[in-house]
């Protein structure tokens, strides 16, 4: 039988998308596309945190005025909507570790961590239960079908890629799932909601992360883990007591302003001790990496991570949302951890955070995987390192 616009088997009319609709324009325009070309779609919203029922936070979604325009939507598509109430699944799975990672010194991405367990585990297994075929979101990356399976790629619109907090989705979890807007731009899709008349067709994008509001998030980890504030030393690289501060978690690797201190030249975190709450600061060539190590590994590529690395290695990452990717190579590491060696060396690199591997840089570049940065090691160190391993 003729495969669907979804890859799948089945007429439109006979195939069930649920669709996670966050009541912004892309969900929105995914939801208003699929029901318009005949599929049988459900949309589902979910409840994440107590937002209130008051105005939209800026640059927040999932509660309040957000489920409010999500049933909107809904109501104008004639389509099926569903609020689902997953506050204690995100606290479980999304804030706690949140705060957790935060005192352990790192700067964790909860977004990515939202999307492995309440979205792409849980919503679903919800999907699942619903007799759905596939589980489709507003997301700005591309997948397709290659050999029996499903592989994800850089969208067309590279400016609203989306898969640095996608490359945790699973083998199985990413052939249950479907994009529709990898191939548009942004001014595509709200024109499309324009067509369909959406009320959320010049809605603004949701950017900061949805449970802390105006980027405080001491006040959210204060709040969950009061003995968060231990104080403890500042000390400059060179051995130099500096000061004291009032808590590790007011710091963040490659941060500049808001240390406390006194110095005459600008001075940078190079490095938190949660153990001993120290707070390591440096000039700016201290932020300097050239080679990380990574836990938690999500491989999608088609070959291994180790038949990668024994052929040499060669990919592109990204270590921040918000940078291209640069070139890199995997290499080979004890204990089934990875390293990567960055070519062109990178700053400020973060415990916590993420790193993505692809096999280029243009729209369509394949999504490898990725994993979470356990450290990042300066040239310096590195040389360190190799030096005491050689005289062994």
């Amino acid at each position: 039988m003729t495969l669907n616009s979804l890859d799948i088997a089945k007429p439109p009319s006979e195939t069930r998308v649920v669709v996670a609709m966050s009541g912004g324009v892309d969900s929105s325009v995914t939801a208003a596309l699929l029901a318009e070309a005949g599929y049988d779609v459900v949309g589902i919203t979910l409840q994440l945190y107590d937002g209130g029922a008051g105005p939209r936070r800026a640059g927040a979604c999932c509660a309040g005025q957000d489920i409010h325009d999500a049933r909107r939507v809904a109501e104008a598509l004639g389509i099926d909507h569903y609020v689902l109430d997953y506050e204690e699944r995100f606290r479980k799975a999304v804030i706690d570790p949140f705060a957790a990672s935060y005192i352990a010194g790192e700067t964790p991405i909860p977004c990515v961590a939202c999307n492995q367990t309440v979205k792409f585990r849980d919503l679903l297994e919800t999907a699942a239960d619903l007799g759905a075929d596939a589980l489709a979101t507003g997301h700005y990356v591309e997948s397709r079908q290659r050999d029996g399976h499903r592989a994800m790629f850089r969208p067309k619109d590279l400016d609203r890629d989306q898969s640095y907090f996608l490359y945790g989705t699973t083998q199985a979890q990413l052939d249950f799932l479907r994009f529709p807007l990898g191939t548009m731009t942004k001014d595509e899709t709200r024109a499309i909601a324009a067509r369909f008349g959406l009320a959320v067709a010049d809605k603004p994008d949701s950017q900061d992360i949805c449970f802390v509001s105006k980027g405080r998030y001491f006040d959210v980890i204060r709040k969950l883990r009061p003995e968060a504030g231990e104080p403890g030393e500042i000390v400059h690289v060179d051995g130099r007591r500096l000061g004291r501060h009032a808590g590790i978690v007011h710091f963040t690797i490659g941060q500049r302003r808001g240390l406390g201190i006194a110095a005459g030249d600008p001075l940078y975190v190079v490095a938190l001790d949660a153990a001993t709450a120290t707070v390591t600061v440096g000039p700016r060539e201290a932020l300097a990496t050239r080679r990380i190590r990574l836990r938690d590994l999500n491989w999608l590529g088609a070959r291994s991570v180790a038949a990668h690395a024994a052929a040499g290695g060669e990919v592109f990452v990204k270590v921040r949302s918000t940078r291209p990717p640069a070139p890199a190579r995997i290499l080979a590491a004890e204990g089934g951890s990875v390293e990567v060696e960055l070519v062109l060396g990178e700053d400020g690199i973060a415990p916590g955070q993420a790193c993505v591997f692809y096999d280029g840089v243009e729209a369509g570049a394949e999504v490898l995987g990725g994993g979470v940065i356990v450290e990042g090691l300066s040239a310096g160190r590195l040389a360190a390192r190799e030096g005491v391993a050689a005289s062994v």
